[in-house]
């Protein structure tokens, strides 16, 4: 649903003071739709270059954006028009935005990309999460069982969902969504994403199917404790208590339903999990490895791998893609297609684990079998944007160098472990870092 965007809040690290009133550029009424009783200061600006090292990230950049921000956003006003919005409400409900700078900040740290695996894993699954999401299934039991039957997701995916985004609600974050689009719409490097993401809360508040002062959440403007993106209300919302209106604030019922809706139309299958844990064998062929490589389970136990803690796989002609997040050292993971599912919710494979695992523990499974490299040092992001960089000057395609450890960068280190004759397991340990610098 998110895309790249929130997690900094979902995984407990965020601005606690997270509302209305911001950096740079003016105080956070000037929406003209959030109460004053609704803000909160925030830390200002850094004024530092993002970390991504996006020439839209620059200081300079970033602030030549933030000059030109009131023209930016009436360019907008066309496709604004051609949704529906009338000129009336785009006047009114833009007339006193200022861009909050502060998001800048933000958006180079989301720590699904950021983070070793295990160090998120041990901040988004843990025992007290747990334990409110077995309260949160026995307290609104009959509304899974409804969405159950209506959709065909997984009552503990939903849960896992809810729980990991805003841990239950408590973090669903404070910032206008209106606001929060809109700088991202006009300053930084996801500007194209966001636009529409700005015009489609335009179009919520112009149809009235949000109230203003509700219309608040994440940096990125996801709002709702399952965090729903503008366009994914749009797309996704459903009325399922029947008052009228989709609200996936405030309404269990249409919370649920909305969150399973989206699942649904994501393409999950029904009866299925997400996938497993499983041990890999050193000598594996890890080229194999990876999203765009899909085998029957049956073809991967030929190769000899086999499930964590000596399970059986209950269908060998299941198809799965190899996920080794921490590279031969740690666990393996075969996912099958609702894994792939999860991150369209968010494109993150360590967004995905980690609502897969809470899901299993949800229902009663227990931790993962194997152990995690602890011992690896994590590489800073000023290091990952190194190591792709050296990677890139050895010939190897990354894409644009951005300081996180997406399929790309994998695929590219991989083929680097191979010219040197190391594992081809694509992690990015301080060892090959290491290694790139002294074959510069």
């Amino acid at each position: 649903m998110r895309n790249t965007r929130q997690m900094f809040l979902a995984a407990g690290l965020v601005w606690l003071a997270a509302g209305a009133a911001a950096s740079a550029g003016g105080d956070g009424d000037r929406t003209g739709t959030i109460p004053a009783s609704t803000r909160v200061q925030t830390p200002s600006w850094s004024g530092d270059d993002g970390a991504s090292g996006n020439p839209l990230m620059t200081a300079a950049a970033i602030r030549a954006a933030a000059a030109n921000f009131p023209s930016c956003i009436e360019r907008l006003w066309p496709l604004a028009a051609r949704r529906g919005v009338s000129r009336a409400s785009f006047e009114r409900l833009t007339a006193h935005l200022a861009p909050d700078l502060r998001i800048m900040d933000l958006l180079d740290s989301q720590p699904e990309f950021t983070k070793a695996v295990w160090d998120y894993l041990d901040i988004l699954v843990t025992d007290e999460r747990i334990a409110k999401g077995r309260a949160i299934l026995a307290k609104y039991g009959k509304l899974f069982d409804e969405a159950e039957r209506t959709y065909g997701v997984d009552r503990y995916t939903i849960a896992a969902i809810w729980g990991v985004e805003t841990d239950y609600g408590a973090l669903a974050g404070n910032r206008p969504v209106l606001r929060s689009t809109a700088t991202l719409a006009c300053i930084g490097r996801r500007q194209r994403y966001f636009r529409d993401e700005f015009v489609a809360a335009l179009e919520i508040l112009h149809h009235g199917d949000v109230k203003p002062d509700k219309f608040v959440g994440s940096w990125a403007g996801a709002f709702g404790p399952t965090q729903f993106m503008p366009t994914a209300f749009k797309r996704y919302a459903v009325d399922a208590d029947r008052d009228g209106r989709s609200d996936v604030i405030d309404s269990m019922p249409d919370l649920i339903a909305s969150t399973a809706n989206n699942l649904k139309k994501a393409g999950w299958q029904s009866g299925e999990t997400w996938g497993y844990e499983v041990v890999v064998p050193a000598n594996l062929d890890f080229t194999l490895a990876g999203r765009q490589h899909t085998m029957t389970i049956r073809d991967w136990e030929r190769r000899g791998i086999v499930r964590a803690g000596g399970k059986a796989f209950p269908r060998a002609d299941d198809r799965a893609f190899l996920l080794v997040p921490a590279g031969v050292q740690g666990p393996g993971f075969l996912m099958l297609e609702n894994f792939r599912v999860i991150m369209r919710y968010n494109p993150a494979e360590a967004y995905a684990l980690a609502i897969g695992h809470l899901a299993d523990r949800l229902r009663g499974g227990g931790p993962f079998v194997q152990d995690w490299p602890r011992y690896e040092r994590v590489l800073t992001r000023a290091e990952r944007l190194e190591l792709q960089q050296l990677l890139e000057r050895h010939g190897f395609d990354v894409g644009e160098p951005d300081g996180r450890m997406g399929p790309k960068t994998r695929d590219a280190l991989r083929d680097f472990q191979i010219r040197i004759g190391r594992v081809p397991d694509g992690f990015a340990s301080a060892g090959m870092l290491e290694r790139l610098r002294g074959d510069r």
